[in-house]
């Protein structure tokens, strides 16, 4: 296995290395040499995921636009570039340039109005280097009623371009408030749209450029919330860490104590709590084939968590790189399901079960299942909007080409190894014949309360660095402080590890054996938190509206909180079943204690 998991790793950086796009534009230039400019998108600024191509809008069209061959990940963010109709030459200055002279028609003016009251922005690249800018404003002043709102395009841009000797640094775009057209009434109405061009030299080195993106985020006072988190979540661990190794003391003081009396005693002392389940805590849980699918699943999720922090901790996912998380979940995610296809089998036939090829057939579909039904449901959603966030039937090619050429074939032979390995179920002690009776529990121990207490503590710890997350993922600021981000993870992994086994250790001591699936519950059920707050974040923290964004939100939030769930689970069982396989080898149950003594007894007589 360790084997396989290196050439997936060394298979994942050759491909990662030629699709996700670097810093490409290393381009030198000379005086009036054309420097690429292309137009993006427009859309709502409050709604992140409801975009537009720019020229959907009806800004000037010179004929001789051209679209950007985009990778697979631009394509899945959403990004569609086309030539711009500004000429932007490399240090050519140009003063109230006319893009076109242009009548509104009547549709066009209510088309503009509509995007002005919804805040539209816009998005350009220069050179790689993002511009944004609104394309109009409204005028509120002194009015109350909203009817009486007057509404204002811009129709006159001015780009400041910095550069150092023959290389572009940064670019920033200023609309200019005094050059507007009153788009209010629906009436025909004649524009004229101009750009001016300013260039200064500036002594930022090239390999800096980038870094002005990511300063927001590295603010003094965002660190400080941040290290609070961090403190926040130590505290938590720490906290854990002595109420578990409490319970680890008292047990194996209790045992030692045990020992230590007469063998008679002990052999007459009658086993409670834990100890008395010792036949049936071994016991496989029902519906075994899912829980081995899910523990696959969630394998593979978190290998592929691992992979994307370590490119993130080198570096790859700058500021607007474009497309480069998605090209690199895409990738890994593919490569890394061998891993889904040989945890599951090779756990699900260590639980003697017979049907291994419908076990690999449900860990491929229990994760891609659900989010396929999603992306379907989304993407029509999209088609009906005219968005860019639509795929393309050529890039939905590419994707099932990518999950039937690679994905299940590494599925199935990771199944074949897993089926092969013949791993034996290692368990310290035998099963009863027969499953005892589980006795009656207070409502607090029964699964959901039991989810309930193991999901709030690990969100506790992340709750705070979470809203930058999703004002990032749904929203415009700019997060680079992975290091920080890779920190948290760690934290919450070992948060969910701890209280699960605490939850599990109750468990068994109420003598009820069924813990296999109430581990896994418990440990995922921080993915159940996680969702709350997508409620929370939607209704309190931002102003998306509008049935797309909305559906956009909830529908991918639901399928990567089920991602969450399906690999904290995993962490949760794991950890639950380390710790109990080590209480049951530490003790010496009843029945083996009885066969030691009596086949030693004959020989004092």
């Amino acid at each position: 296995m360790g084997r396989i998991v290196w050439i997936l790793i060394s298979l994942s950086l050759s491909l990662l290395a030629t699709l996700v796009r670097s810093d490409s534009s290393d381009h030198r230039y000379t005086d009036g040499d054309p420097v690429p400019l292309y137009a993006n998108k427009v859309g709502p600024f409050h709604n992140p995921s409801e975009t537009y191509r720019y020229l959907d809008l009806p800004f000037c069209v010179t004929g001789h636009e051209k679209e950007k061959t985009e990778a697979l990940g631009e394509v899945l963010n959403g990004d569609r570039l086309v030539s711009a109709p500004y000429e932007l030459h490399f240090r050519k200055e140009k003063d109230s340039n006319v893009v076109c002279k242009k009548k509104l028609t009547r549709e066009e003016v209510a088309q503009f109005r509509e995007a002005v009251k919804k805040d539209y922005y816009f998005q350009m690249y220069y050179d790689d280097l993002p511009i944004w800018g609104f394309i109009g404003t409204v005028d509120k002043e002194g009015k109350s009623d909203p009817s009486e709102y007057k509404y204002f395009l811009y129709k006159h841009i001015q780009f400041d371009v910095l550069y150092n000797k023959d290389r572009v640094i940064e670019i920033s775009a200023r609309m200019d408030p005094h050059s507007v057209v009153d788009v209010t009434e629906d009436k025909e109405v004649d524009v004229e749209f101009m750009y001016t061009v300013k260039w200064k030299e500036t002594e930022i080195p090239f390999e800096k450029r980038m870094e002005k993106y990511s300063q927001s985020s590295s603010l003094p006072h965002h660190l400080e919330i941040h290290w609070f988190s961090i403190i926040n979540s130590c505290v938590t661990v720490l906290l854990l860490t002595g109420f578990l190794a409490t319970i680890l003391m008292r047990v194996l003081k209790n045992d030692f104590m045990k020992y230590a009396q007469d063998e008679e005693a002990a052999d007459d002392q009658e086993e409670t709590g834990w100890k008395y389940i010792h036949g049936d805590v071994f016991r496989f849980p029902k519906y075994k084939s899912i829980f081995a699918a899910a523990l696959g699943s969630g394998t593979q999720l978190f290998t592929l968590t691992i992979f994307i922090f370590m490119l993130a901790l080198v570096g790859v996912f700058y500021p607007y790189n474009r497309g480069a998380l998605f090209t690199a979940l895409v990738v890994i995610y593919a490569l890394t399901s061998g891993i889904a296809g040989y945890t599951a089998t090779s756990f699900y036939i260590q639980l003697e079960g017979t049907n291994w090829v419908r076990n690999l057939l449900l860990t491929g579909c229990l994760f891609c299942g659900p989010l396929f039904l999603m992306f379907c449901f989304l993407n029509t959603v999209a088609i009906a909007y005219s968005a860019t966030a639509a795929l393309p039937f050529g890039t939905i090619c590419v994707i099932v080409l990518i999950w039937t050429l690679v994905t299940s074939p590494l599925l199935v032979l990771g199944g074949i190894a897993g089926k092969n390995s013949k791993t034996e179920f290692q368990a310290p002690v035998r099963t009863t014949k027969y499953p005892r009776e589980i006795p009656p529990l207070p409502w607090y121990r029964s699964t959901l309360p039991q989810m309930a207490m193991a999901g709030f503590l690990p969100f506790s710890a992340i709750y705070i660095e979470l809203y930058y997350i999703f004002a990032s993922v749904w929203g415009h600021r700019i997060y680079t402080i992975y290091s920080i981000l890779f920190i948290v993870f760690i934290i919450l992994l070992i948060v969910t590890a701890f209280i699960t086994v605490a939850l599990t250790y109750f468990q068994l001591a109420a003598e009820d054996h069924e813990w296999w699936w109430r581990s896994f519950l418990c440990g995922g059920s921080t993915g159940l938190f996680i969702y709350g707050y997508c409620l929370y974040y939607y209704y309190a923290r931002s102003d998306m509206s509008g049935f797309m964004q909305t559906s956009f939100f909830f529908g991918y939030m639901s399928c990567i909180c089920y991602g969450f769930f399906l690999m904290l689970g995993s962490v949760g069982f794991r950890a639950s079943l380390l710790f109990v396989r080590h209480i049951y080898r530490s003790i010496k149950c009843n029945e083996e204690r009885s066969m030691n003594l009596f086949s030693f007894f004959p020989v004092i007589r």
